[in-house]
């Protein structure tokens, strides 16, 4: 057994994998056995029983990384919401008429906002390049793919996201700023996009998994399935008119599934609102679909809100 899962048995998550920032939380740290491991203590005297591989994993699971000394993880959320907070109230005021001096106090803060964001994420293409050389270890083919490239794209996204700050605060006068934003956009774009596919595949699974069980149910008490939801084939019951009923019919059906299998999986459907509404953001600053700036700060007020979720309960945060 791994000296992390004498401490506890729930599965880690890698640094770069949670949204922003998620790490446990400091006082973690309370629950780390004072008893010490021969494997780890070796010659060290018993008031030294943590050891400096115990030391290293628990700085590693409050986020400490050998990269960069990243902050609390609700705390590292908190400016992404007040950030598009912002943007949605300037919306909102900009149309009920404001007066023009509070509107510019508003985008100065929002401006400030992200700047600050910004030199939060310095270090974090290390750890996705990170998570990336991990995910490539998973034995599905599929989740492999989709969240490697997924990885891949947001440390280009973080690294010209750095590029970005870099020439915002004056480091780098020099930099061509749009043409760094629609970059940083951009691989952005594919990383949601790799993250909704995960999540389309999954669902596939579970969809496919919840038939089949309620197949071998019905087959064996002769009796619908549970929650209303029959899963006749191309032969079962339904109306003999014709084949557009059939169409709606099975559509009604997987559609009924499709919830079920979400009610009962609420990680999955979190992260599936919480990519959604980040997709609106990237397609409305590289003109994809422009939905304005009250669309935009509503999504990332949303998503920012279901990370601090994910981040307050930990069993909420889709695995791996």
């Amino acid at each position: 057994m791994s000296l992390t899962g004498r401490w506890r048995h729930e599965e880690r998550v890698p640094a770069a994998d949670r949204d922003p920032d998620s790490v446990p939380r400091a006082e973690d740290l309370l629950q780390v056995p004072v008893s010490p491991h021969p494997a780890v203590t070796g010659s060290h005297p018993a008031g030294l029983g943590l050891g400096l591989p115990l030391v290293s994993a628990q700085l590693e699971r409050l986020g400490i990384s050998r990269f960069t000394w990243r902050p609390r993880p609700v705390l590292a959320c908190l400016p992404r919401a007040a950030q598009y907070a912002c943007s949605l109230l300037g919306h909102a005021l900009q149309k009920r008429g404001a007066s023009p001096e509070l509107q510019r106090q508003i985008r100065q803060l929002e401006g400030h906002l992200s700047l600050g964001r910004k030199l939060l994420r310095l270090g974090n293409s290390a750890d996705a390049l990170e998570s990336a050389k991990r995910a490539v270890h998973l034995s599905d083919v599929v989740l492999r793919f989709c969240i490697t490239v997924s990885h891949l794209n947001r440390a280009l996204y973080f690294a010209c996201d750095n590029v970005l700050w870099a020439g915002k605060s004056g480091l780098a006068p020099r930099v061509d700023q749009e043409k760094w934003a629609q970059r940083s956009f951009r691989y952005y774009l594919f990383s949601l996009i790799m993250n909704l596919s995960r999540d389309a595949y999954e669902i596939r699974l579970l969809m496919e998994q919840e038939s089949s069980v309620y197949s071998r149910r019905q087959k064996g008490s002769g009796a619908g399935a549970p929650g209303g939801i029959e899963t006749g084939g191309a032969g079962g019951t339904g109306t003999s008119g014709g084949g557009l009923p059939q169409v709606a019919l099975k559509l009604q059906l997987r559609v009924l599934l499709l919830a079920r299998v979400l009610r009962g999986h609420p990680p999955l459907l979190l992260d599936v609102v919480r990519n959604a509404c980040d997709l609106f953001i990237p397609l409305d600053k590289l003109g994809l679909w422009r939905c304005g700036p009250g669309v935009v700060g509503l999504c990332g007020l949303v998503s920012s809100i279901l990370s601090i979720l994910t981040l307050v309960c930990p069993w909420l945060r889709l695995k791996p």
